[in-house]
């Protein structure tokens, strides 16, 4: 054992582990540039990396049953669509003429039919409600004076059933002005609908709720939900109509003409909801037909796997339709993904050849198509915002999809239509069939997903590789920056000691960390006040999105200027600093250590809300903040290295600002010439009006985090 030749103890080694957390540190440049590397070559590779879609519980039996949608079923529901097509929803007929319809035809089925209504609620962001429902509030405070929407409801109780569990259809249509489409799709549930009054195998109630969607398809549903789960007790005539000043005169003609006040005194119920199906058909006489699913709802959330595995199943191997999801268009024509995508098909065939149960690589054209179905399926769960009115069911932990059909056949053709009905309805009654087999929900499959294609998919355990290996820099950055102030011996005797804090190293470190740490917590206060601006901005009269982004920018900047008048900018401590000039160089070192430390604090919270979005914060944003640098020092220093780094953080610097990287991203998607001033204001609004927690992110984390990276950059050092 070596002694130390001044004190005539042993020497101490530092146990195996911290020695290797000193060899990272100590090489810190080198670990985040392969880290970053690593990272993005892990996202390039996850389409190379997605498995093939099955089915994961066997009780679903997709297809194992002949379908029972007869010629018969389609012959009422053809008549049905014609019948609404043929209205002419004028004056007094307005939005009450198609509920009346399907009250009686509903009933005549002999199932349980009532009706349900409902006012448009305002879009108000409150910041104190973001993560609670506004639902909660009184109908008589949201409600307006428009005439109410009117959905229908039916039910077909299970003959081996216990009442417990319930399958829900839905179909959205506008009462007021409906389209061939939404008529369509009224006849696709009504064939379904009528089908399950009459056979005997339904172990699960059936719920048809034909929603009105003239405020919304979403805001439709989620009505009927509010209701179903958590019923208010109020009288809507009289209640709605002494808060408004005159009556509407149409709002009269409904309530006295629909059904009659009996029909929304109670909304009949079944049991737990097992899964929901949204119905929507879109009329394209110039598209094949097809099928598209949209699973994505709010804040990331996807239904379980198996639910779109048995839909795309019944869709390709029974009814021969064609199945699409999502996909990012523009990158489809991207070189530099072909290329990527040559050389990965290149490298493939070149290990086959060397071995030919190698089985890596795929083509080119399938790796750029399932790059840009997974860039959609990532961007739309980190968007947090539901991509359809199956949304409203996730909020309530239930799996739901929207199946939009594409109908190439014109409405007006009697045979065509009936083919159509025909073919989506068993495609209906298969999924039907196979929820109907659960014993229990769905639980055996992924929740957590990306797809890149209706049948292939990466699950969770392979896309957060590339996640880790972004961050993963972060801790060891931060340590290595605030330890750069401290002897290393002392470093090496704390440790080996066992000490857990590195204050008794050195006490003016800490005392630069708390500096430190108060910095970025005025620029973290400075976010929330950020995040809070907008409610009162939307206060403004008549303001329109143009004019509500530049006074949420303006008042953003006032309100960081007060900010460093209150309680000090990052460079208060170094204007009135009189140590050693080295001291210099740890100050903008430990701020910088102690901002990526919340950058990663941030990221990994924010990956267990939603883990796309971090995914994407950790792509733009880890990168900025390893690289960020005073701009005095790199100047000072005439090499490649400095103009490189400089270089490079004044594009991340202008890049990452919110607005011109929600710009960017506008512009390669959708092409620069549709870029949109008043758009940023637009998308943000989405954000908070669906309580998406990316809006949370980007004033939280990733506006305070770029900020940080900006004073760092024009921090005045001097040597």
């Amino acid at each position: 054992m070596e002694s130390n030749p001044e004190s005539g103890s042993p020497k101490k080694k530092p146990r195996p582990l911290v020695r290797i957390v000193l060899l990272l540190m100590s090489h810190r440049v080198l670990v985040s540039f392969l880290c970053c590397i690593a990272g993005v070559i892990a996202l390039l590779l996850l389409p190379v990396l997605a498995k093939n879609t099955y089915i994961s519980e066997n009780a679903l039996m997709p297809g194992s049953a002949n379908p029972m949608l007869s010629a018969n079923d389609v012959l009422d529901a053809d008549k049905l669509v014609a019948e609404i097509m043929s209205l002419s929803l004028e004056g007094d007929t307005a939005g009450i003429e198609i509920p009346r319809i399907l009250m009686k035809r509903v009933g005549d089925l002999g199932a349980e039919v009532s009706q349900f209504q409902f006012y448009p609620r305002p879009n108000k962001f409150h910041p104190l409600h973001f993560f609670s429902s506004h639902d909660s509030d009184s109908n008589q405070e949201n409600a307006t004076c428009a005439s109410p929407a009117i959905s229908t409801v039916g039910i077909v109780r299970a003959p081996h059933g216990d009442g417990k569990e319930a399958i829900i259809l839905v179909t959205a249509y506008n009462a007021v002005n409906p389209d061939n489409g939404e008529a369509l799709s009224l006849g696709v549930a009504y064939s379904v609908f009528s089908l399950l009054t009459q056979v005997t195998w339904l172990a699960k109630d059936i719920i048809w709720l034909a929603a009105d969607s003239r405020y919304g398809e979403h805001e439709a549903v989620a009505a009927w939900l509010r209701e179903y789960y958590a019923p208010t007790f109020y009288s809507t005539d009289k209640t709605h109509t002494n808060m408004c000043s005159a009556k509407n005169p149409h709002q009269e003609i409904e309530e006295n003409h629909v059904v009659g006040a009996e029909s929304f005194e109670g909304l009949r119920r079944a049991g737990t909801m097992a899964a929901a199906l949204v119905i929507k058909v879109n009329v394209n006489k110039d598209s094949q037909e097809s099928l598209s699913i949209y699973a994505e709802a709010s804040n990331g959330q996807m239904p379980n796997l198996d639910l779109i595995n048995v839909v795309n199943y019944l869709a390709v191997h029974r009814q021969g339709l064609h199945v699409r999801v999502g996909k990012l268009w523009s990158l489809l024509e991207s070189k530099c993904l072909k290329m990527i995508g040559g050389t990965i098909e290149f490298l493939g065939n070149l290990a086959r050849s060397l071995n030919p149960q190698w089985g890596f690589g795929i083509p080119e054209s399938e790796y750029v198509e399932g790059t840009a179905t997974l860039a959609s399926s990532l961007y739309a769960q980190a968007l947090g915002v539901p991509t359809g009115s199956h949304g409203a069911f996730r909020d309530y932990q239930v799996d739901a999809v929207t199946l939009a059909i594409s109908s190439k056949a014109s409405p007006y053709n009697k045979a065509k239509r009936s083919e159509f009905l025909l073919r989506s309805g068993r495609l209906i009654e298969g999924t039907i069939r196979s929820v109907n087999n659960l014993l229990e929900k769905f639980h055996q499959s992924f929740f957590l997903y990306l797809l890149t294609g209706p049948s292939k998919f990466v699950s969770v355990g392979v896309y957060m590789i590339a996640f880790a290996l972004l961050i993963a820099p972060l801790p060891v950055v931060a340590a290595s920056l605030y330890s750069d102030g401290v002897p290393k011996s002392d470093i090496i005797k704390s440790c080996a000691s066992g000490s857990s804090s590195m204050n008794k190293c050195n006490k003016k470190s800490s005392w630069r960390w708390l500096q430190a740490a108060k910095s970025v917590f005025v620029i973290h206060i400075w976010g929330v006040v950020v995040a809070s601006l907008p409610y009162f901005i939307c206060q403004i009269p008549n303001g329109t999105s143009f004019s509500c982004g530049v006074s949420w920018i303006l008042l953003s900047l006032v309100s960081l200027n007060i900010c460093y008048q209150v309680f000090g900018s990052p460079y208060s401590s170094f204007k009135s600093s009189e140590l050693h000039k080295h001291k210099h160089k740890q100050e903008w070192g430990v701020l910088k250590s102690v901002m990526i430390a919340a950058a990663f604090i941030g990221l990994s919270l924010m990956s267990v809300v939603n883990f796309a979005a971090a995914e994407i914060g950790a792509l733009l944003l880890v990168p900025f903040c390893l690289m960020a640098h005073p701009l005095k020092l790199d100047m000072q220093d005439l090499t490649l290295k400095a103009f490189s780094r400089i270089a490079c953080n004044i594009v991340l610097g202008l890049l990452l600002f919110p607005p011109l990287t929600f710009f960017a991203i506008q512009g390669l998607s959708e092409g620069f010439s549709n870029i949109d001033v008043g758009g940023f204001w637009t998308w943000v609004e989405s954000l908070w009006v669906w309580n998406s927690a990316t809006y949370l992110y980007v004033v939280l984390v990733h506006l305070p985090c770029w900020l940080l990276c900006i004073h760092i950059l024009l921090h005045p050092c001097s040597f």
